[in-house]
């Protein structure tokens, strides 16, 4: 960068002088020649470099060539009969063209900088924890890649977690903005879950690794954005393949400009010899200069410049708020969706039983609490583990537990402090004979019965996110059609979310092949030019993922089967930012048509000025440089979200 601002700098001085020199000294067109190469071949070297590796490489029909072409007219048509030297026109071509590219290399530095702040996440290095030969634990500063699953590695204050892992000494809090976008720092405690690439805040913490570096979670989102500009947008493709058709009729529609007319003068007129020498040379000379403007405004720099670089802005933008577009293809599909297809259980809810309400008939909600909470002390079922979660003192209370009996498809039964307490199903209380009464709650209800008298029940639910129904109404308000949700739950916890977060359409108690079937069926009925998004998080939602036109999997609690299949990845699992990614993807499609729109506009306007002899070389440096350099300028914006 600061070399080619040197170079510009340079460059500029040299025109100056040039200028002064033909202004105030009597020299020949060959004299004048000497002086112009100068400024010229400094800053044009580059340019005409890659104009001669394409012409050998068989792929002469791009910018440089029609740079190169239309600059080396410029300079020779002074030495025809009658004609101006365009010495310093050349000159400003080439300048302004390296000006253009320089901006160029500034707005696609900001977008790599928006990504590269992503690529910060990849740590340096890993203290992992190794038994010496004396048997003294000894950290030992090795690459995060040579650290083994199982290993115990050291966090200390203000690095970052190397690997994935769980907690299994000390607290900590965790900062996540490189992740999640999110600014609140996560607590940490012993045994929980840790994703590599966070920054560790506060206390030092142990961590033992459940995942390779290959396979850890920083490393899978370096890989994808690495990856992203392997998947070209239609758009992209669309400009690649116009600018090879583009240029070869390009030139040679200049090549007829310049021929063309001259040798239509002479096969029409009526002249002597002389005559004829001045009026073809001067006509031809006429018309070459027409066809060099003509040439210098049809170079689509800004095409192929701004259009690629939009798309490169707006994955980096995206990335800064914690969204993953794998390519700048699925902005095009996101920007199109009609139809949004979501998941339930860990993309709409979070995933996890917790007690939603507690109905005593006997004792008070907190006695109630205390007894099923002892009860379910050593069952691993989801259900115990939210009743325990529910009374975290239970196990620091004293209290004495003994006779715990599993009954297999109905609950547990265990004496807590010399009481029978049973908890379980509405079977368990049929098969014990007791009167139970249901709940107008919808969720899973837990009916408690202590020494044989019914005592209440608890309503065990998966919590709604909080940001759920409102995604639901911003997909709306962006002009989404329909919003689905598919989930393998029953059907009256499927109706009580749907109704909650406002979906249109509903599905339950279905396997993946089922969704597949639903998806197929949603695919059949959109509407033509719009797109479907499937929005997931299970290994079961991966076959899904792939069918829909695009796939947008929640990253940081979501499965690895998921995020592989997902070409969208949130990695806060917050439903809400699907809007803010269609937002995203639609601001960069409108930017991206803004520049060719411009560029096309105005290019048409002066080749047809040219085509007539009413354009200068001037406006074709305009239409050329001058063009690519504001669409360049427009494409930044779309690094804002």
């Amino acid at each position: 960068m600061k070399s080619k601002i040197a170079l510009i700098a340079l460059t500029t001085v040299l025109l100056a002088v040039a200028v002064l020199i033909e202004k105030n000294c009597e020299l020949s067109t060959w004299q004048l020649l000497m002086v112009w190469l100068v400024p010229y071949l400094l800053i044009g070297h580059e340019t005409l470099k890659e104009a001669w590796e394409g012409i050998a490489e068989g792929e002469m029909m791009n910018e440089h060539f029609l740079m190169s072409v239309a600059t080396i007219g410029a300079m020779a048509i002074g030495f025809l009969p009658g004609a101006e030297t365009e010495f310093a026109e050349a000159v400003f071509v080439m300048l302004f063209f390296q000006i253009g590219e320089l901006f160029e290399g500034y707005a696609e530095g900001k977008s790599r900088d928006s990504i590269s702040h992503l690529m910060d996440i990849r740590p340096d290095v890993a203290h992992v924890e190794r038994t010496e030969e004396k048997g003294d634990r000894v950290i030992h500063d090795v690459n995060p890649e040579e650290v083994a699953v199982g290993e115990v590695v050291v966090v200390r204050p203000g690095e970052k977690v190397p690997l994935d892992g769980k907690v299994i000494e000390g607290a900590s809090s965790l900062n996540t903005i490189a992740l999640t976008g999110e600014s609140m720092p996560r607590e940490l405690a012993v045994d929980d879950e840790v994703i590599s690439g966070c920054i560790n805040l506060t206390g030092v913490i142990r961590v033992m690794t459940t995942k390779s570096f290959g396979e850890s979670t920083v490393s899978k989102i370096i890989r994808l954005v690495e990856s992203a500009d392997e998947h070209k947008s239609q758009s992209e493709t669309f400009i690649t393949k116009f600018a090879r058709i583009y240029t070869p009729i390009v030139v040679f529609a200049a090549l007829a400009i310049a021929v063309l007319p001259p040798l239509f003068s002479l096969l029409v007129g009526d002249i002597d010899g002389r005559t004829v020498e001045h009026t073809v040379l001067g006509g031809f000379a006429t018309w070459l200069h027409r066809a060099l403007i003509f040439l210098v405004v049809s170079c689509p720099c800004a095409l192929v410049i701004s259009v690629p670089l939009t798309f490169f802005g707006g994955l980096g933008g995206a990335s800064r708020k914690g969204i993953l577009v794998k390519g700048s293809n699925y902005m095009d599909t996101l920007a199109k969706v009609g139809t949004v297809v979501f998941d339930k259980t860990g993309t709409l809810t979070h995933g996890e039983f917790a007690v939603e309400a507690v109905h005593p008939d006997e004792f008070d909600e907190h006695e109630l609490l205390h007894l099923a909470a002892h009860v379910e002390h050593y069952s691993t079922h989801p259900i115990g583990a939210a009743l325990r979660d529910a009374f975290p003192n239970e196990a620091t209370d004293g209290c004495s537990i003994s006779n715990v009996e599993e009954m297999a498809g109905l609950g547990i039964r265990a004496l807590v402090e010399g009481r029978s307490v049973c908890v379980g199903n509405t079977k368990m209380m049929e098969r014990l004979g007791i009167q139970w009464h249901d709940c107008h709650h919808v969720g899973t209800i837990i009916h408690v019965a202590v020494d044989g008298r019914y005592s209440g029940h608890i309503v065990i639910n998966d919590r709604i996110k909080a940001d759920s129904a409102a995604a639901i109404e911003a997909l709306r308000e962006l002009g989404v059609e329909k919003t689905v949700m598919l989930t393998g739950d029953r059907k009256e916890v499927a109706a009580d979310v749907a109704k909650k977060i406002g979906v249109d359409e509903y599905h339950a108690e279905l396997l993946p092949t089922d969704k597949v079937e639903q998806v197929e069926r949603l695919l059949a009925a959109k509407e033509k030019g719009r797109s479907l998004a499937f929005v997931g998080d299970g290994i079961n939602d991966a076959p899904v993922l792939k069918r829909a036109d695009i796939g947008i999997a929640m990253g940081a609690l979501g499965s690895d089967a998921a995020i592989e299949a997902a070409d969208v990845v949130l990695m806060d699992d917050q439903p809400s930012k699907i809007a803010t990614a269609v937002t995203i993807a639609r601001r960069t499609i409108a930017i991206a048509r803004q520049n060719v729109g411009f560029a096309i506009g105005v290019k048409v306007a002066i080749l047809l000025l040219a085509a007539v002899g009413l354009a200068t070389m001037w406006m074709a440096v305009f239409a050329d440089v001058g063009v690519t350099v504001l669409a360049v300028l427009n494409a930044i914006r779309a690094l804002r979200v």
